[in-house]
């Protein structure tokens, strides 16, 4: 049976450690950062709705299209292929993989160009939430 702990304190530390003594031979341990949140992720698209909108720098992309060129500028690995219509797409990199401290980085960088392009947020409020 599989199992996931949140470490939030030392009582899950402890579930944890005591899940790894009972663990059979040959057990997968996995320890990672979580990933980002809902919020996050919800705040992501938003900002990217409103880059889409203001065509900064007469820049005409769809969200998709603003995240993986965000994502890219941001230093994640980001691939375009070409389609059989013979234009670019992206493809690689997701942001679902992101942890909360890149997905954070990865909007106040939207943020920032944003602000130095004269993007008009919609809902500046949820800035501080994510």
């Amino acid at each position: 049976m599989a199992q996931t702990v949140i470490l939030r304190g030392q009582s899950q530390r402890d579930f944890a450690k005591a899940l790894l003594d009972r663990a059979p031979a040959d057990a997968v341990v996995t320890i990672k950062a979580a990933t980002r949140s809902n919020d996050q992720n919800a705040l992501m698209w938003c900002l990217l709705s409103d880059l889409s909108r203001a065509k900064p720098e007469g820049r005409m992309h769809t969200t998709d299209v603003w995240k993986q060129l965000v994502m890219h500028a941001c230093g994640h690995a980001v691939q375009f292929e070409l389609g059989l219509n013979g234009q670019p797409f992206p493809t690689g990199f997701k942001s679902s993989r992101l942890t909360k401290n890149e997905m954070s980085d990865l909007i106040e960088w939207i943020y920032q160009y944003g602000a130095e392009h004269g993007v008009v947020w919609t809902d500046p409020e949820r800035r501080r939430a994510a």
